[in-house]
């Protein structure tokens, strides 16, 4: 093992150096918890992903098992990665960077690791229940109730100390990460009971569930993720690059832009509400590419508006690559808010395409980075196998690109024969299998980064902690050794 790389850490001076350490070595437990758990739930989110790609194009595939049928593989992958990772190892991110910014370390430590222990519990009963047939219906929520409660306990126990934390901050300068981080931890617990006590707890009636079951997911998988994600990025990409934010005032533009009308957007035209809600949903989809712009405008000018940002620097081409995916994302949302008047196009391979790109090529790539910016942090030590780092952002690079490319043009080529009536439905779904086998091929890809990414988190906690009982035994020992020594 070796000492952290200039590379992979920024520089401490060594005033600080002792604040710095008791800051991780608050953190060190909870988040080790987190990220772990939230590794190995992303190689068991694609397991599941996997199965159900295979299944489009061989239905024969695991059949014979009632728990691996496409209706539950499918909800069982979406929540194992967004709960199981996405959401876990962002409140984990957002705790670290709270306690980074406010030079503070993290406050009751041993509640946060109990938190996090209950939202795994949850998410475990979560899962099996799913795989066993015992699904809530709605997407993105699929989770029972049981287990939906001890998630949110969870969260609570762990979000309530990173307030704290921000209430009790030596430093206290207010920046962007800030404003991103405090919404994100409140904007979960307040999106995620309103959606159970409305669609579950007290489940309203009629076409309001629709209305509240697509709100729900507008506002986790575009605003929440957002949150976490921009904030990462305003943080973590000035250190990467040496540079300082281009503006603080943009960043702060993008916020209010963010969580004004990214919220509003997610319902069709076609649904059967009063028409004034899908037409906000559109306007909102609209006005949020003003976030989208700013967040744009900033991170090019904070790495110089040049990849070579990233030559060399996998950590900033993950974060690179995420922002690329946002804004690819966003322009592709609203143009379907806008051009796909008889919203036929969301109802192809395009939208499950859009969704991918929004949570994996955003989400979750923005996550790599931090991550593995984080990792040897805490523990003191660089990863044992660092050159896996710069193979899991190509192999994720290219499965993101074989997984989305593919479902997009086969989305369109979808809605192109749907308009010829003559077309037999079955010949334009069959069309579209070669798209399908190739995005199975993305799929393969991403599982493999997903091993890189675990063996390489579990490789360095591994070695920290042999690392602590080698040297504890060797404090232990010492003294017989010399008692040994003095007697011969």
């Amino acid at each position: 093992m070796t000492a952290p790389s200039a590379q992979s850490l920024p520089s401490v001076p060594a005033s600080q150096a002792s604040t710095v350490s008791e800051i991780d070595f608050s953190c060190r437990l909870p988040l080790l918890v987190f990220f772990i758990s939230a590794a190995k739930w992303l190689v068991i989110a694609w397991v599941f992903e996997l199965i159900a790609s295979i299944k489009f194009h061989s239905p024969n595939f695991l059949a014979d098992y009632a728990w691996l049928t496409y209706g539950r593989v499918h909800p069982a992958c979406t929540n194992s990665l967004i709960y199981g990772f996405a959401v876990q190892a962002g409140l984990g991110v957002a705790l670290w960077l709270l306690a980074q910014l406010g030079a503070t370390p993290l406050p009751q430590r041993w509640l946060v690791t109990f938190g996090a222990i209950l939202w795994n519990l949850g998410v475990t009963l979560g899962v099996v229940g799913i795989l066993l047939g015992d699904s809530t219906g709605f997407t993105h929520l699929e989770m029972p109730g049981y287990a939906a409660t001890l998630v949110f306990i969870g969260y609570l126990l762990a979000a309530l100390w990173g307030v704290v934390n921000f209430r009790q901050r030596r430093e206290r300068k207010v920046v962007a990460t800030h404003w991103f981080l405090l919404t994100a931890l409140f904007w979960f617990p307040w999106i995620y009971s309103t959606a159970n006590l409305l669609l579950l707890t007290f489940p309203v009636r009629g076409v309001a569930q629709a209305v509240i079951a697509w709100w729900y997911s507008q506002n986790l998988l575009v605003v929440w993720f957002s949150l976490v994600a921009l904030a990462i990025v305003f943080y973590l990409l000035p250190k990467l690059t040496q540079r300082e934010l281009h503006s603080h005032y943009l960043a702060l533009f993008a916020y209010w832009m963010l969580i004004l009308f990214a919220g509003w957007g997610g319902i069709p035209n076609s649904a059967p509400v009063p028409v004034w809600i899908p037409t906000l949903s559109t306007i909102g989809s609209v006005l949020f590419l003003l976030s989208v712009i700013a967040v744009a405008l900033n991170v090019c000018e904070t790495a110089g508006c040049s990849l070579k940002a990233a030559r060399g620097k996998p950590l900033a081409a993950f974060l690179l690559f995420g922002v690329a995916a946002f804004v690819f994302a966003a322009l592709l949302r609203a143009g379907i808010a806008l051009l796909d008047t008889d919203q036929t196009l969301q109802l192809t391979w395009f939208g499950p395409a859009l969704s991918q790109l929004n949570c994996y090529g955003f989400f979750v790539m923005v996550m790599f980075g931090a991550l593995y910016f984080i990792m040897p942090r805490l523990v003191g030590i660089d990863f044992p196998w660092p050159k896996l780092v710069r193979a899991h952002f190509w192999i994720a690079t290219i499965g993101v690109v074989l997984l989305v490319v593919p479902l997009l043009l086969g989305g369109l080529m979808e809605e192109f024969k749907l308009q010829n009536a003559s077309q037999p439905f079955l010949l334009v779904t069959r069309s579209t299998l070669p798209f399908l086998r190739v995005s199975t091929i993305g799929d393969l890809l991403l599982l493999i980064g997903h091993l890189f990414f675990l063996t390489n988190l579990v490789g360095l906690t591994l070695g920290f902690y042999r690392a602590r009982a080698a040297a504890a035994y060797a404090q232990l020992t010492a003294d017989l050794f010399k008692t040994a020594g003095a007697k011969a």
